[in-house]
């Protein structure tokens, strides 16, 4: 389930935003330090076997680990979640640093419960859409992975717009052989013509 992954070293702040969050319908954790996070997160990956869903909502004036040394944490660990950075001395330099480094969002303190709730929204459904990305792709090169050598040849040379016997006299092979792996790729990728096959490779 996609969470909302909250950091903050003081409890009141913690304990307001939790309590605001989970009135809109959003799972939250806490957490008091960077430290306290990455230790959830290395069980959460290592112990439990589960895929890092959310967001990640981090104060930028920490002790130890600030927010923007947390965030090049979680970037090392390959993790690119949504990042939103609470801050109330927030400049332009630092603003500037945090969205180079893909950052989703900075707000700076005072900000109003809306505008946090909104942007929260927002990026979950970014990284929502994200999975949903990775996943189709994954979907399309398993399947492109399950083309023997000579189906990918075809293929080729059909998404081109080549004609069977064309394909034929290129590979040495019989027109009939042509039209059994065109059958087999157009079955094991999902499409239905030569033209859809070329879209679809584009978007793989």
């Amino acid at each position: 389930m996609t969470t909302v992954y909250l950091v903050d070293d003081e409890a009141v702040v913690r304990d307001a935003l939790a309590f605001l969050l989970g009135s809109r319908g959003l799972l939250v954790q806490t957490y008091d330090s960077g430290q306290a996070l990455l230790d959830a997160l290395a069980h959460q990956r290592q112990q439990l076997r589960r895929p890092v869903r959310g967001v990640f909502v981090l104060d930028v004036r920490m002790p130890q680990m600030s927010g923007l040394q947390l965030h090049e944490a979680l970037i090392e660990l390959g993790l690119r979640n949504p990042v939103l950075f609470l801050s109330g001395h927030g400049d332009i330099p630092m603003v500037v640093e945090a969205l180079k480094k893909g950052a989703f969002d900075f707000l700076e303190k005072p900000y109003s419960d809306n505008t946090l709730v909104d942007r929260i929204a927002q990026a979950l459904a970014v990284e929502a859409a994200s999975v949903a990305d990775n996943a189709a792709a994954l979907e399309r090169q398993a399947r492109l992975d399950s083309l023997s050598e000579r189906e990918r040849e075809v293929m080729q040379r059909v998404a081109a717009g080549k004609l069977n016997k064309v394909i034929a006299d290129e590979l040495h092979i019989a027109v009939r052989t042509v039209e059994v792996h065109r059958a087999r790729v157009f079955a094991k990728l999902g499409v239905k013509s030569a033209a859809e096959l070329a879209g679809w490779l584009a978007a793989a």
